[in-house]
Order: structure tokens, then sequence, then C-alpha cells
């Protein structure tokens, strides 16, 4: 395959993971917001989500006030945004423009589709209500292209370079994701383990799709520790950090398979799983979970500039 061939399809997985990742921040906003305000030191949990996506310095720069519509309209509408849902959706079709000969119809239609109603839809619906409709529908419609892929893409390189996209991807959100809970103060009235607090993590596992499958888990042991362990650590979350690079590591171990060498990203994916398979919850909070978080950021990060330089000389 082609280096650009397969540096588009990966980033066509990466875009559609992301804009369904913004959702998935959004969502868990929305929720956080809707418990009362009360107490100093509660901080703005729109202003959590802008720190936690990574866009801080930037959304400050074009948005005098940190609320819903602003928020919204910034990580969803705003062009000037690259991880905004509708630059990620607007990406990853024009890529698959490119390519349309390595993708199957069916997942043509799931992107080219989820453009033109994209295309009709405005900040003015967000305002009047209409936010959890709309990120639903953005799960929806990602979720139809990840469906549309698992039942019609050849099992070939180019599989492995869009599953390995997703999972790089996911495994960023996931963080980002438990890094919203570090940004997010409680008031100085409650307590650690107190109803806020826990409302918040279990705000975390339902803004991942993980509440049930945590609870099958760990029954009702809505701990830090636990649901860190969880989104960290578990193999069977699908989720999990750990999960999310053992995928990536078995992709990666195909396509040196098929190409006869072997990647420095799949170097880079070991090292990380061994890393993430050595700890326990215990560990993590020890070192703090938001200094932990932001290493793996930075990690992850490493191995999607390392998969670029491979892409030009290692599996061309």
């Amino acid at each position: 395959m082609l280096s650009r061939t397969a540096e588009n399809i990966f980033w066509i997985a990466r875009l559609t993971e992301r804009a369904e990742n913004m959702a998935r921040m959004l969502e868990m906003g929305y929720r956080m917001a809707m418990m009362p305000a009360s107490g100093a030191g509660h901080r703005n949990e729109w202003r959590s989500i802008i720190a936690a996506a990574g866009r801080k310095a930037d959304f400050d720069a074009n948005y005098d006030a940190t609320n819903q519509r602003m928020v919204c309209d910034y990580l969803i509408f705003d062009e000037d945004n690259p991880s905004s849902i509708v630059n990620c959706v607007r990406t990853a079709r024009e890529n698959a423009r490119a390519v349309r000969t390595a993708l199957t119809t069916e997942m043509w239609v799931a992107l080219n589709e989820t453009w033109i109603e994209l295309r009709d839809m405005s900040p003015a619906q967000m305002a009047a209500g209409g936010l959890p409709t709309f990120l639903d529908w953005v799960k929806g419609r990602t979720g139809q292209f990840r469906g549309a892929t698992d039942s019609s893409m050849l099992r070939s390189d180019g599989y492995d370079f869009l599953r390995t996209g997703s999972f790089v991807e996911r495994a960023d959100n996931t963080a980002r994701l438990l890094d919203v809970k570090y940004y997010v103060l409680l008031p100085e009235s409650e307590s650690v383990g107190g109803g806020i607090d826990n409302y918040q993590w279990t705000t975390v596992l339902r803004a991942l799709s993980s509440h049930r499958a945590f609870h099958h888990t760990y029954r009702s042991d809505y701990t830090p520790w636990s649901i860190a362990d969880f989104l960290i650590l578990n193999r069977q979350c699908p989720r999990s950090l750990l999960y999310c690079y053992s995928q990536v590591g078995e992709h990666l171990t195909q396509l040196s398979r098929r190409y006869g060498t072997r990647s420095k990203s799949l170097s880079l994916t070991n090292n990380v799983i061994a890393r993430l398979a050595d700890n326990v919850a215990d560990d993590i909070f020890e070192v703090g979970l938001h200094e932990f978080l932001t290493d793996f950021i930075r990690q992850n990060a490493e191995l999607s500039e390392t998969m670029t330089e491979d892409f030009h000389f290692g599996w061309s």
C-alpha cells in the first residue's frame, strides 16, 4: 500500500473517533454542569472540558467567556479549531474521497451521509436545548461507520492501519476524559467520596459508555481507585488504556509481518504496554493521577508522530 494511502486511512479512523470523543467530552461537561452550584472552589466544568481537550490557549485567544454556548460552538462548529466535530468529519470525508477505492461502499456512505446531515446543523439548535440529541447523533453516526468497517472491510493492511488509528485516538480520549476529573474541583464543603465526588466519577464512566460494564466488574465500588483501575488497567474494558494499546500492538504486529519489518512504532507500543501492565491503581495514585495521565498523553502523541515516520520509511 502506498504510504499516502496508509496515512489517509489512519487519519480517517482517528478523525471519526475524535469526533465521537468530542461528543463524549461535551456530554460529560453537560452532565457535570447539571449539578447545582455550591461553595467556593467549585471550578467551571466547561473550562475543565477545554483544559482536558488540550485547547485552552487557543480557546482563550478567541473567546471571551467560558460557558456552555461558547464551548459547544468551539468544540462542535469552529472551523478554526482542527479538532471541532465539524472539522473532524469534514477532513475524514476528504481523506476518504482521496482513497475512495481503499474503502468499501458502506464505509463511504456512512461518512458522506454524516457530513451531508451535519452541514445543516447550527449553533442555534444547540442553544435551543438540542445538545443531548446532537451528541447522541454524533455517537450513533460514528458507530455506524465503525460497524460498516467491521462488517465489510477486507482484513488486509488497510484494516490494520484503520484500527490502529482508532485505538490510538481512543486511548487519548480515555486519558483526557479521566483528566477532566482533575480539573473539576469539589466544593470546599464536599469531601472526597461524598455525593458530588461520586457523581463526577460515575459521569466519567457514563461518558465512556462504561457504567454498566464497570458495575458488572466492581459492583457498587465506585471509588476513584476502582474506576481508574477499570479505565486504565482492565484488559476487558474496550476503552481502557491497556486494552487500546494491546489492540494497537496486535495490529502493528500484523503490519510488521505483512511488510517484513519491525517498526519503531511497535517498539514504542510494547514499551507502553509493559509499563501499564506493571502498574496497579495504588501506584498510579501515588505518582498522581493527573501526572500519570499527562505522561501517557505525551507518550501517545510520540507514538502518533513515530507512526507518521513509519508511513514514509517503514511501511512504504
